[in-house]
């Protein structure tokens, strides 16, 4: 691949990331994307030869956006379950600010489609969070317990963007809600 189909590729990938924040997963089609990067229809085609693969590649900017907001949240010295309300409260807040991104990531046709490993990029998210809630419950299946955190936050962040949760606890921030999370899979914070 030459350096100007490296550019047209990312140019590509940079419209769809930017079409999806503006308008949403709907708006993702290949003739749109080509139309808004000044190319012809059947360009896009040549990089991706169809749409899920272009599809990919723009989730998989999503999972590296969310791989940096991780590696800002606070390091080791912070306590195992302090990282995982962290990490929590990271995943929510890339959710709830990338509305349109977070669905897509998540979206299972991409993830089990293979293109890009788009699966491998989402596993070490996942890795982590059950690392670290392997630290705060030892006695427990991590990867289990991860898994219903994970589910529990998926949740959240679905039901908050469509304003139900807001209604049924009668919060508008969703910091009490997490931590009643967190103290549901991770036990209470003083250990009791």
């Amino acid at each position: 691949m030459t350096e100007s189909d490296t550019g047209l590729r990312e140019l590509l990938v940079d419209v769809g990331v930017e079409l999806l924040a503006a308008e949403g997963l709907s708006a993702l089609t290949l003739r749109e994307i080509a139309r808004r990067a000044g190319v012809s229809h059947g360009a896009p085609r040549r990089y991706f030869p169809t749409h899920l693969e272009l599809l990919s590649a723009i989730a998989r900017r999503g999972f590296a956006d969310l791989a940096e907001r991780v590696e800002r949240m606070p390091g080791p010295g912070a306590g195992a379950r302090a990282r995982v309300a962290g990490l929590a409260r990271t995943y929510l807040e890339f959710a709830l600010d990338r509305p349109g991104m977070y669905e897509l990531m998540f979206r299972h046709d991409l993830l089990e489609s293979g293109h890009l490993g788009l699966r491998e990029a989402s596993l070490p998210l996942f890795g982590l969070l059950a690392g670290l809630v392997g630290q705060v419950r030892p006695e427990a299946d991590a990867r289990l317990v991860a898994g219903a955190l994970w589910a529990n936050l998926h949740g959240i962040a679905q039901l908050w963007r469509w304003h139900s949760l807001q209604l049924a606890v009668e919060k508008e921030d969703f910091e009490s809600l997490l931590d009643a999370v967190l103290a549901a899979h991770l036990g209470a914070e003083d250990g009791r």
